[in-house]
């Protein structure tokens, strides 16, 4: 669990970048408290959300044609899934798992970004405070990602489970490899379908399978002493990650601040336990050319005081925030991008040193 992060700024994931060695200088310049690993989509299709995930599931099938990842579920799969369960039961068994998720490791063909920041820690020498990984969420990804026949690969329970399993196994293979580099790692579980959850499209999805699938996830960040946090930029039921253990709830701030004061009883004691609220009050739109780091401040102030007013101590709100920037910064020009870190890492500074 966190303590006391004090508007410590760290950031989503995706930056639009051709260079890995330049997202990771400038993610180390303005966040050298939680720097957090790269997502470069310009790269290519292999470093797309779900896609650059998916190297080593049963069945995945990358269709560079059509810029698309499917699964193919037509031919007999029970020995490729007895394989992956075999591996799955030696690295993640709770009583006889080595905790060696090296088997699915992302590849340095599908992530440079992971690679390149691990490789800049390494040569510092120094452990850093936090480091921050992430990973496509289960639901978003398996929503996402359809059969050969179009239909969405979620409702396919052999195939969800096994997307889950792979899933939970790269978030601890992330964890054990940054715990070098810093005291504390925390890895984000990114889910921005789930800001569609309950509507007439995934009426089918239950509430209860989400929180089941989403505790896999924070179980296998926990069990080696990372902090789970869940991402979400758009609206959603809050209490679904709360029930599902996470320690820390992103959302976009700047767009939705307020909908986290829906659910203050369950927010009041998630974060009487330790919890942390991330609040993704920079803009990872055009609108950042217009944001000042005074404009950002006084945002962020008045959905505190909001949340305040629904009975959350401000003090307590105060002491267990995080500042991120709305989303990813993958859509932006690297301009825009420089500037979203630029304004974060400012506000960062500016409410530290208001709450010191």
């Amino acid at each position: 669990m966190l303590v006391r992060p004090k508007f410590l700024a760290t950031a989503i994931g995706s930056m639009p970048f051709d260079d890995p060695v330049r997202a990771v200088d400038l993610i180390l310049s303005k966040l050298p408290g939680a720097p957090h690993w790269p997502q470069l989509p310009r790269l290519g299709l292999n470093e797309q959300m779900e896609i650059q995930f998916s190297e080593h599931m049963p069945c995945a099938v990358i269709d560079r044609e059509k810029n698309r990842l499917y699964f193919d579920t037509s031919g007999d799969y029970s020995e490729a899934f007895a394989q992956f369960y075999e591996t799955y039961l030696l690295a993640m068994d709770s009583e006889e798992g080595s905790g060696d998720c090296a088997a699915v490791a992302v590849s340095p063909a599908f992530s440079r970004g992971i690679y390149a920041l691990e490789e800049k820690l390494r040569n510092r020498g120094t452990k850093l405070p936090f480091v921050k990984c992430q990973v496509t969420g289960p639901c978003s990804f398996a929503l996402t990602v359809v059969d050969e026949m179009k239909r969405a690969i979620y409702y396919n329970e052999e195939f969800r489970d096994m997307i889950a399993k792979t899933l939970a196994m790269i978030c601890r293979w992330q964890v054990r490899m940054f715990k070098p580099f810093a005291e504390q790692v925390i890895c984000f579980i990114d889910e921005p379908i789930l800001s569609a959850f309950g509507s007439s499209t995934y009426v089918s999805v239950r509430r209860d399978d989400v929180i089941h699938l989403l505790t896999d996830m924070v179980d296998a960040v926990h069990v080696d002493g990372g902090i789970a946090g869940m991402h979400c930029c758009g609206n959603t039921e809050w209490s679904i990650p709360i029930d599902a253990g996470v320690d820390i709830i992103s959302f976009d701030a700047f767009q939705y601040g307020e909908t986290i004061a829906m659910y203050a009883e369950a927010v009041k004691h998630f974060l009487a336990k330790g919890g942390a609220l991330a609040w993704g009050i920079v803009p990872t739109s055009t609108l950042i050319r217009e944001q000042t780091v005074e404009a950002l401040a006084l945002r962020l102030e008045g959905m505190m005081e909001h949340l305040a007013s629904k009975g959350v101590e401000k003090n307590i709100i105060a002491d267990q925030s995080i500042l991120t920037p709305s989303c990813g910064t993958g859509s932006l020009t690297p301009e825009e991008a420089e500037l979203v870190y630029e304004r974060l890492a400012a506000l960062s500074a500016r409410m530290k040193e208001k709450y010191k």
